[in-house]
C-alpha cells in the first residue's frame, strides 16, 4: 500500500459509513484509492476516527495499522476518541493483544473506552479478561452503559459462566439499565449454551413480547444441530424473506477481496478452485467426515458435500493460502455464523498447512492453530455443543 493518501479519500470513507451500516460494501471504497493526500489539507481527529471505524467494520487490518502509524507521523492528536477507535479496530481485526496495549496506554478512559475493551475480550472468547476489565472499570468509578453490559453478558455466555451471568443480569436491572433486545439475546445464548433451554425461553427471562427475540431463541436452539448460515435462511424463508447469502472477506496486500457462497466471479476463480480441490482432498485424506446435516437443500449427499466446499469462508481461506505464505496469519471476516463443518475443516487446514487462521463471524472470533482453536483451549468443550 502507498505511504500517502489524499484527504479526499479520507472524507470519502467518512461519507460512506452510513451506507455500510445499511449493509453495503464499504470496504471496496475504503481500500480502492491509491493516494490520499493530493487534496492538500491534513485530516484531523474526527476524520481519523471515522476511517479507523470503517477499518474495524470491514476487518481491514492493514489499512488500520497504516492509519495508526500515520497519526503518529503527522502529529494528529491521539485523544480519547481516536484511542478508543484504535482499541475497537484492533479488537475487531483480530489483534486483541494490540488492542489491549493501546487501551493500557490511555491516560483517561471513559465508559466507551472501557466498553470497547470489554466487548473486544468477549468476542475473542476471553471471558476471564473481560470480567476482570469490568471489575477494574467499577474500581475506577466509571458508570457502565448498555454496551458494557452486552460485553459482560456475552463474555459469560461464551465462557459458560451461568452463575456470573445471572449475577450481572440482576445487577444491571437493579442499576436501572433498561434491557435491550441485545441484552435479552445474550441471556438466551447464555442459557442455551449451558443446555438450560427452559431457562432460555423469552418468558423465563421476562422479556417483552417481541417476534425478533422469539426468533432469536428459535435460531439458537436450532443452532444446536445446524450451522447458522443455513438455519438463518430457514427462518427467513419462514418469514417470507429471501435468506442471506454467506459472505466473507480477506485483506491481501491492502485490498479487501469479497467472496459470496457459491459465487465464482472472482478474477482468480480458476486458481481458487484448484486450491479448494487440493484442500478438500487433503482434508478428506485425514479422515474428515463432512457434516452434511447443515445443508438443507433437497439434493444428494455428494451435492451437499460440494455445497459445503463453496461456503464463503472456505473460498476466502483458499485465497489466503493461494496469495500468502506462513507465518502470515490468514484473517477472514464473515457476515454469518460459522457452521459446524467449516469450523472443523478450518481446524484441519490450520494443522495440514501449518497456518494460523482467524475467522471473525457474526458472533465472535475463532482462532485456529495447529488443529486446535483458542476457544477449545480456553473454554473446554463449550463449542462442541453449538459447533462454532
Amino acid at each position: 500500500m502507498s505511504n500517502t493518501f489524499t484527504l479526499a479519500f479520507v472524507l470519502k470513507c467518512c461519507s460512506i459509513l452510513p451506507a455500510f451500516e445499511e449493509g453495503k460494501q464499504v470496504h471496496k471504497h475504503v481500500i480502492a484509492s491509491g493516494e490520499m493526500q493530493k487534496g492538500g489539507v491534513e485530516p484531523d481527529e474526527v476524520t481519523m476516527v471515522s476511517v479507523i471505524s470503517a477499518c474495524a467494520m470491514t476487518g481491514a487490518l492493514g489499512l488500520g495499522k497504516w492509519l495508526h502509524t500515520f497519526i503518529g507521523k503527522k502529529g494528529i492528536k491521539n485523544d480519547l476518541e481516536v484511542s478508543t477507535a484504535l482499541v475497537n479496530m484492533y479488537a475487531k481485526c483480530g489483534c486483541i493483544e494490540k488492542a489491549h496495549e493501546v487501551f493500557e496506554a490511555m491516560p483517561v478512559k471513559d465508559a466507551k473506552a472501557w466498553s470497547s475493551m470489554i466487548v473486544g475480550f468477549a468476542i475473542h472468547g476471553l471471558a476471564k479478561e473481560a470480567l476482570e476489565t469490568f471489575a477494574k472499570m467499577e474500581e475506577a468509578k466509571v458508570e457502565p452503559n448498555h454496551v458494557t453490559l452486552i460485553g459482560v453478558l456475552s463474555a459469560c455466555a461464551h465462557g459458560g459462566l451461568v452463575v456470573e451471568g445471572r449475577k450481572y443480569w440482576s445487577t444491571m436491572l437493579e442499576s436501572g439499565i433498561e434491557p435491550s433486545m441485545e441484552h435479552y439475546g445474550c441471556m438466551v445464548d447464555l442459557f442455551c449454551r449451558a443446555n438450560q433451554i427452559e431457562e432460555a425461553s423469552p418468558s423465563s427471562i421476562r422479556a417483552p413480547q417481541c417476534r425478533e427475540l422469539h426468533t432469536t431463541f428459535e435460531l439458537i436452539c436450532i443452532g444446536i444441530t445446524l450451522g447458522e448460515n443455513e438455519h438463518s435462511k430457514k427462518a427467513n424463508e419462514r418469514e417470507g424473506n429471501q435468506g442471506r447469502s454467506g459472505c466473507s472477506s480477506i485483506e491481501i496486500n491492502g485490498h479487501v477481496h469479497e467472496f459470496v457462497m457459491g459465487n465464482w466471479s472472482h478474477p482468480e476463480a480458476k486458481d481458487i478452485r484448484g486450491i479448494i480441490w487440493e484442500v478438500s482432498e487433503r482434508v478428506q485424506s485425514v479422515g474428515h467426515e463432512p457434516w452434511i446435516a447443515s445443508v438443507l437443500q433437497n439434493v444428494g449427499d455428494g451435492e451437499k458435500q460440494d455445497a459445503l466446499w463453496e461456503h464463503s469462508e472456505r473460498l476466502a481461506i483458499a485465497y489466503g493460502l493461494l496469495k500468502t505464505k506462513a507465518p502470515v496469519i490468514i484473517r477472514v471476516v464473515k457476515n454469518l455464523r460459522v457452521c459446524v463443518d467449516c469450523h472443523e475443516v478450518t481446524k484441519t487446514i490450520s494443522k495440514l498447512y501449518d497456518r494460523e487462521i482467524i475467522v471473525r463471524d457474526r458472533i465472535r472470533f475463532h482462532k485456529f492453530v495447529d488443529g486446535r482453536t483458542i476457544g477449545e483451549l480456553n473454554l473446554g468443550g463449550a463449542f462442541n455443543t453449538y459447533g462454532e
